[in-house]
């Protein structure tokens, strides 16, 4: 079993001079779920080499047990300073493709075409893609194979209005993933804020915020085991 998980390569917060880039429990929490499963996992980025870490992800109460491991695991720390390039992977060489969160992918992966391409051609080949917390946000461009937007008439959640709000950044995040999902047609639905939440429609999971992290992974596993 090989998964790929692209992380983002950006790491400024809007104009705010505040740094963003991934959430530390949305890699920590799928990546030992998948490595505990025995998965083979590649971490990728549009730059490549050692993506940004949204330092917030890494204050004490946002820090986890598998944070923890994943700091102390030299293996995965010397992995993550090392991802590829984006533009080099394809799905062929992947069972499936994990997506974590924090605000840095609604800057770059968003717009990336390497990984608009790699997600419609992810699901072109049957292989299920997961995306969590703003993640989901990345699938704004990403098309069906009838040219519709994929999430159209799809059942699915992702950070929500009212958590962004919550965290003070409605003004500063280049779009809303809640009211992007919405507007591309997509069939929303959310727990109560900061609660654990995933929706599986076909190929597609998507998991609401950090704490459905591992649920959304352990959903992803599910499918790859059918």
């Amino acid at each position: 079993m090989k998964i790929l998980m692209v992380l983002t390569s950006h790491d400024q917060l809007g104009d705010t001079g505040k740094k963003t880039g991934f959430w530390l429990e949305e890699l920590a929490a799928p990546y030992y779920a998948f490595k505990d499963a025995g998965a083979e996992i590649t971490l990728a980025s549009p730059k490549g080499g050692n993506p940004p870490l949204d330092p917030k992800s890494n204050e004490p109460m946002f820090q986890t047990e598998l944070t923890h491991r994943f700091e102390a695991d030299a293996a995965a720390t010397a992995q993550l300073a090392t991802t590829v390039r984006l533009d080099s992977v394809s799905q062929d060489d992947f069972d499936s493709v994990f997506y974590p969160g924090g605000h840095g992918p609604l800057w770059d992966l968003a717009e990336d075409q390497h990984s608009i391409t790699l997600i419609e051609s992810f699901i072109g080949a049957g292989k299920p893609v997961a995306l969590v917390c703003h993640a989901p946000g990345v699938l704004r461009h990403v098309k069906a194979a009838n040219g519709q937007p994929l999430v159209a008439g799809k059942k699915v959640t992702g950070f929500t209005n009212s958590e962004e709000e919550g965290v003070q950044l409605t003004n500063v995040v280049p779009f809303l993933v809640e009211d992007e999902l919405k507007k591309l047609g997509g069939i929303y639905s959310k727990a109560d804020d900061w609660n654990s939440y995933v929706v599986i429609d076909g190929l597609l999971i998507t998991g609401q915020n950090p704490g459905s992290s591992a649920a959304t992974a352990e959903a992803l596993l599910k499918q790859l085991a059918n």
